[in-house]
């Protein structure tokens, strides 16, 4: 009778051990939520901003360093019809836009045929867009996520005021709406942080996009004088230096 007894009591005794144990939980989050407040939430945001701000500069004397010279590309073009590909190459020295990079790739290997220029072009595109894109994949996660880190600030700072409010209810609404009014400027400065990331990124995005389709012109352009005339003027920068070596041999 006693071992039923004591069994009784035990299982009546686990919800209370498992509803304090609920509770002590739910306090001790709450405890880590009012230490932590939204102060560091703001402090997150900040440098996450000045990152943004490096990100955006470098990207922009990225793209300003290697924009595309139209005018050397055209005089490379001519080239390429009038003193064939060797003085074609010798026109983009100098030159680092992606456009200028796959057209060079393209005279390079314009004695090896239509099919090895259209892989040796799709490679060189992808490896540029990878180079061109580094740094956008940041800009663009932070100006979805800024805004939900600072309302995460805001939600830490109206449980900080309500708990405040618990402990000093003289003080009334006043103090609500003071602390309220505090946890706002976390969501505030998460917006004012996501605006320039999501604006910057929509453009960069486009400006690769273009470089881009520009270098696949270029690539078609190369692709269709060398289907046009294979054998005219396909002598590239490393075909002429074997065939100069072999006539000084003979």
């Amino acid at each position: 009778m006693e071992t039923f007894a004591t069994m009784l009591f035990a299982t009546a005794a686990t919800p209370t051990a498992a509803g304090a144990t609920a509770v002590t939980l739910d306090a001790e989050l709450l405890e880590l939520m009012l230490r932590a407040g939204s102060r560091w939430v703001l402090w997150l945001l900040l440098g996450l901003s000045l990152i943004a701000v490096a990100v955006m500069i470098e990207r922009l004397y990225f793209y300003i360093w290697h924009r595309r010279p139209e005018r050397a590309l055209e005089r490379a073009l001519a080239a390429i019809r009038e003193r064939g590909y060797v003085a074609a190459v010798a026109e983009l020295e100098g030159s680092r836009s992606m456009a200028v990079t796959v057209a060079r790739v393209c005279m390079l290997h314009a004695d090896d045929g239509a099919a090895s220029i259209e892989e040796h072009a799709e490679a060189t595109v992808q490896a540029e867009r990878l180079r061109y894109e580094r740094g956008l994949a940041f800009l663009g996660t932070l100006g979805s996520n800024a805004p939900f880190i600072g309302l995460f600030g805001t939600v830490l700072g109206i449980v900080r005021a309500f708990h405040d409010l618990s402990l000093n209810t003289a003080a009334g609404s006043q103090a609500v709406m003071a602390g309220i009014a505090e946890a706002l400027v976390a969501t505030a400065v998460g917006l004012l942080v996501a605006l320039p990331a999501v604006a910057s990124f929509n453009f960069y995005s486009r400006h690769v996009e273009r470089c881009v389709v520009a270098a696949e012109g270029v690539s078609h352009a190369v692709l269709a004088w060398v289907k046009r005339q294979p054998s005219a003027t396909a002598q590239t920068p490393g075909a002429a230096g074997a065939d100069a070596g072999g006539r000084e041999a003979s």
